[in-house]
């Protein structure tokens, strides 16, 4: 089996987050940077298995600045067989979606993976986007996935349970959580990683879709109010007028 990973690069949740005055830009000092949870614990580690099951090759690709190659290593010591960057600082999903999909459409990859997000931007959107532009069936927040000759069956995750499809190879599929279970690298991975290809790949020259107007922070949340538990009609006015749930 042939199998692409997309891989993706977000701030630690714990990264402080501050905007330039201007809002235009994220402050990217002091910030340390980790795979994707989604690309890494669940599409990566499925790819591998399925690789370990049924032979074949696992690549991955990634869009963005020869900072994150450290990231790709990482990735490689995880399991995969070959690394891509393609060096371009992405503007919106549209470009990312757009160079991946130019680097995958000659090289015959039967399944094309993806975390279901980025818990950065938590768009869902690059994976679809692929999917339409290969012109290939795309199964979305998979948590199962069993490959059975040509044919791929699937779970995808909906509100109170999950539906099964059966697909044809090749196709694109976004991880969901359920997927796989997180690996970590070893010595000999880590070891091995230094020895397998990390190659650069120039972008395609393709304008962003959207524009980034600005960033802003959430207000702050407010204090917690106690009421008490006799004073019902506090408690439904604030309910009411503030809270706006009744």
């Amino acid at each position: 089996m042939k199998l692409l990973v997309c891989i993706s690069v977000t701030p630690e949740t714990t990264a402080p987050i501050r905007f330039t005055e201007d809002g235009q830009s994220l402050i990217t000092e002091g910030i340390n940077y980790i795979i994707n949870p989604y690309d890494e614990w669940y599409a990566l580690v499925r790819a591998i298995e399925l690789k370990e099951q049924h032979g074949g090759q696992v690549d991955i690709v990634h869009v963005g600045p020869a900072s994150h190659d450290v990231l790709l290593r990482k990735a490689l010591a995880i399991g995969a067989d070959a690394a891509y960057r393609i060096d371009l600082q992405p503007k919106d999903a549209w470009q990312a979606a757009y160079q991946i999909a130019h680097f995958a459409q000659d090289r015959a990859y039967d399944i094309i993976f993806a975390g279901k997000e980025t818990i950065d931007y938590q768009g869902a959107l690059v994976p679809g986007m692929v999917a339409e532009m290969l012109h290939l069936p795309f199964a979305s927040f998979i948590n199962y996935l069993e490959v059975e000759g040509q044919q791929v069956t699937v779970r995808c995750e909906i509100e109170g349970g999950y539906e099964e499809y059966r697909m044809p190879m090749p196709l694109v599929v976004s991880a969901a959580k359920g997927l796989a279970e997180q690996r970590i690298p070893n010595m000999r991975g880590i070891m091995m990683a230094k020895r397998k290809p990390l190659e650069v790949i120039p972008p395609q020259e393709v304008p962003a879709k959207s524009e980034c107007i600005g960033f802003e922070k959430p207000p702050q949340r407010s204090s917690v109010k106690l009421i008490d538990p006799d004073n019902v009609e506090e408690l439904v006015r604030l309910l009411h007028e503030e809270a706006r749930v009744i």
